[in-house]
């Protein structure tokens, strides 16, 4: 029997690390709903909707998805994001999303998603919320995983889609929203999300805000100073500023990490010299996501796998980042509960694969 202490995460022990990091419950908090279609739900509404895509197969699609740089993945994601037309595409996409969830062991997500573009498109909002929750409850019902909405603001928009994003998940947090984003082009700077995110403090709704991805530290301070962020999205650059680094330490403000992602994009060379391991060794609360999978041939798995692989993590290590997905959700105080209780006990499943005593 492998003991819990000594047990390190490595390929020499076959696959008893691809078997417990599958039966480790996990949370997802940085994942963006339109990044997650299956590549035959993809090619079905492109067809469906007239969208002319650069591909007609999944073998196609993967070599579209590499990309120049982080301006080339805005292209391809805006693309791929027109294929969604109506509710009914919303709640098929919704479904598969939760199902694909749910097969990775993930006990709760917080899925982004730019609701702001598809009302500039002409879809009814209402009929759009509702479609996303028919879908979370569905899947929730058949599948026993749970989806939570995080529309966000997109930076480099007009500032009347911010309001309109603001108006939106205001009116329908009964329908799942937990929170407000903000994302975009991170150079494009913060003008068009300052008010609606501290008009969506003052409505007890909470933040998260994607920065210190394509900027600097300055970009981090800005969105804890002045927008009021909870969370961080990415957040890796941190890691240039050592006084940064300490106050994230300090104040727990919990970084969304993608590492796949940071490296399809170009933003680390590679996964060996991959921030994330720094910033969780200097006390950094740390989760991981998997940012827009398909579009980055990840899963939620393959990023803890990656993770395990690149650092030599234990599997106490791993269980740890499965707890901190969990201590960062924006739950309320009866659903952090049950889904505490339900994690530590599938948690007891996946240490009896490590002990050899079952799944």
């Amino acid at each position: 029997m492998i003991g819990r202490s000594a047990a390190r995460a490595s390929t020499a022990r076959g696959g008893l690390l691809e078997a417990f990091v599958h039966a480790l419950p996990k949370v997802e908090l940085h994942v963006h709903l339109e990044g997650t279609f299956r590549p035959a739900t993809l090619l079905a509404l492109a067809r469906r909707h007239g969208v002319s895509l650069p591909a007609d197969d999944e073998a196609g699609l993967a070599r579209w998805f590499r990309y120049r740089d982080f301006e080339h993945f805005v292209e391809v994601y805006l693309t791929c994001s027109s294929c969604l037309r109506d509710p009914e595409d919303f709640h098929r996409l919704a479904l598969d999303f939760v199902e694909e969830q749910a097969r990775q062991n993930v006990l709760w997500s917080e899925a982004t998603f730019s609701v702001s573009t598809h009302l500039a498109r002409g879809l009814d909002g209402g009929a759009l919320a509702e479609a996303l929750a028919a879908a979370a409850a569905e899947g929730e019902r058949r599948f026993g995983t749970a989806v939570r909405w995080v529309p966000d603001i997109v930076r480099n928009m007009p500032a009347d889609r911010a309001e309109a994003t603001l108006e939106w998940a205001l009116e329908h947090r009964p329908r799942g929203v937990v929170a407000l984003g903000a994302a975009g082009i991170e150079t494009a700077g913060n003008a068009v999300c300052r008010a609606p995110l501290l008009e969506a403090a003052r409505h007890g709704l909470r933040r998260t805000i994607h920065a210190g991805e394509q900027c600097g530290p300055d970009s981090i301070r800005e969105a804890i100073d002045e927008l009021g962020a909870e969370r961080i999205g990415h957040g890796i650059r941190a890691v240039d500023d050592p006084d940064l680094v300490r106050r994230l330490a300090a104040t727990g403000v919990p970084l969304e990490v993608c590492p796949t992602s940071n490296v399809r994009l170009g933003l680390v060379e590679s996964m060996a010299s991959h921030p994330v391991e720094v910033l969780s060794a200097e006390g950094v609360e740390i989760s991981l996501g998997s940012d827009d999978p398909p579009f980055f041939g990840t899963t939620l798995e393959g990023e803890y796998l990656a993770v395990a692989r690149a650092f030599d993590y234990t599997f106490e290590e791993l269980a740890d980042l499965a707890r901190a997905g969990l201590r960062h959700a924006f739950t309320t105080a009866e659903e952090r509960a049950a889904l505490e209780t339900e994690l530590e006990r599938r948690m007891e499943a996946a240490w009896r694969v490590v002990d050899g005593t079952g799944g």
